[in-house]
């Protein structure tokens, strides 16, 4: 097996193409740290993840003073061995953001190397589950938009082909809320999936009360109504209401999920490559979710999530929210409301190398390769 021989660290600064709000932040920038891994034969694999405005350095701190130099003369075979050895190298700062971020960077270039090698795309070397996965829009919902601008979007996306639109919610009073996504129900029909997402800016007393209203409202889910910690207070509310609670962007290991599904305090699991760690433990969750019976709809990363849920058979919905086509030669196919896996062997993320180096804010070699080359 071939040994890594270099890694090199980088961070690329993208910016959101439109305003993003929701209940308690803003989407402010995309900070990606990347990963390029180097093997003896001169193959490459390019991981990445991301932050929405703050820690891409840390990240990359983290990646360049304590995890990139063990990698070297590493067999970059070994995907779960190292993914365990970079985690108990770090084991003071996990479970964490931080760290989970800087693995899953890491991760996916090590996935990204191996399906490479394999001649394989990612979504049949991580199961071939299927050949397609339906999309909902999610950049026409912000909580800053008006009811007049949700209906315009949420009536182009629906003439797209997309098979539903997130809606944010968490104004100050409920009947706001209620009034936003009425507007939106009034327009499409109970034909077409409305998703909600309070991005756990409610109290549990408050999303009880808000899960009685989106019931009549038939939505598809109610996504982080409370802080993610709480998973006895979303038990009561799953045990509340009809509404399927969605749960996953925020939560950053496998034994959080674990708690959540034994606990029947979630409906969905929205397990996020770039939060929980990379491919190694994403699938190790997706699966663990079949075993519940939940369907799995992941958060974000649109371009490496799309492999993934076509790996795995317990997918339901891909978030379509573009970010890296400012930075790759060519978008996802997408053909009748559901996104298309790329046959081409990797991750399938074609990347446009001359438009990424105008983004790079940072950049680290470790072992005898440059910083930064140009193609796969």
């Amino acid at each position: 097996m071939a040994k890594i021989v270099s890694v090199d660290v980088l961070q690329a600064d993208l910016k959101p193409k439109v305003k993003r709000t929701d209940a308690v932040q803003s989407f402010e920038l995309q900070e990606t740290p990347l990963v390029r891994i180097t093997d003896a034969d001169g193959v490459t694999g390019t991981g990445y993840s991301y932050t929405i405005g703050t820690g891409g350095s840390s990240v990359c701190k983290l990646i360049d003073d304590h995890l990139a130099p063990v990698l070297i003369g590493r067999d970059a075979e070994e995907i779960e061995g190292l993914w365990r050895t970079l985690f108990y190298r770090v084991h003071a700062t996990t479970v964490g953001a931080i760290t989970s971020i800087a693995l899953a960077a890491i991760d996916t270039a090590l996935w990204d190397l191996r399906a490479r090698k394999a001649g394989l795309p990612l979504h049949r070397l991580a199961g071939g589950a299927k050949n397609a996965i339906d999309l909902y829009y999610t950049e026409g919902g912000w909580l800053h938009m008006d009811e007049a601008e949700l209906v315009d979007e949420a009536v182009k996306a629906k003439e797209r082909g997309f098979g539903g639109t997130k809606v944010k919610v968490g104004r100050p009073h409920v009947a706001e809320d209620v009034k936003r996504l009425s507007a939106v129900r009034d327009k499409v029909g109970f034909g077409w999936e409305i998703m909600t997402d309070a991005n756990q800016g409610l109290s549990l007393d408050e999303a009880i009360r808000r899960a009685r209203h989106y019931e009549k409202l038939d939505v598809a889910w109610f996504e982080e109504p409370i802080h993610a910690d709480d998973v006895g207070g979303h038990r009561r509310l799953s045990q509340s209401t009809t509404v399927p609670i969605a749960v996953g962007e925020s939560m950053y290991s496998l034994s959080q999920f674990k708690d959540y599904l034994e606990a029947g305090a979630c409906s969905i699991v929205q397990v996020d490559v770039g939060r929980i760690g990379g491919i190694t433990p994403w699938l190790k969750v997706a699966h663990m979710a079949e075993a519940f019976n939940v369907p799995v709809c992941p958060h974000f990363l649109m371009e490496i999530h799309l492999g993934l849920c076509c790996a795995v058979p317990n997918s339901r919905w891909l978030e379509y929210i573009p970010q890296l086509d400012l930075v790759t030669s060519s978008p996802i196919r997408i053909e009748n409301g559901k996104a298309i896996p790329s046959d081409q062997p990797g991750l399938g993320i074609d990347w446009d190398w001359q438009a990424l180096e105008r983004t790079i804010v940072h950049r680290r070699s470790h072992g005898a390769a440059p910083a930064l080359r140009t193609g796969a």
